[in-house]
């Protein structure tokens, strides 16, 4: 299961219709607006592939300048990543080498994918 925030941009004399054509669909809901014509809606989706079907209907509504999706959460993706996790060392093994000197430690953001030469 996908579910994934859409951006919808229309003009401000355009939101209530624009809102009324999404709370009248079957393939998104509407989730807030403001004055100047952003419309959040949130989709769902067996897979990236249904959410981009519902995205061109969303992108052919009347008065739809633009709708671009921004956030996406895929449950397959997190019960991989989580098993990636689970399954990995909770400490690089370079933060437990004796040898090492924490001064020659070079932090990128990400120990876990660096294998560093030291």
């Amino acid at each position: 299961m996908n579910i994934s925030s859409i951006i919808i941009q229309t003009l401000p004399e355009n939101i209530e219709s624009v809102i009324k054509a999404v709370n009248e669909s079957d393939f998104c809901d509407y989730e807030v607006h403001n004055e100047i014509g952003k419309i959040v809606v949130t989709l769902e989706g067996k897979d990236a592939g249904e959410e981009i079907e519902k995205l061109i209907k969303i992108q052919q509504i009347p008065h739809v300048i633009a709708a671009d999706m921004h956030m996406t959460y895929s449950e397959d993706e997190l019960d991989r990543e989580m098993k990636t996790l689970e399954n990995g060392d909770v400490v690089p093994a370079m933060l437990n080498d004796p040898d090492i000197k924490p001064k020659d430690i070079v932090y990128g953001g990400d120990l876990k994918k660096k294998n560093l030469p030291f």
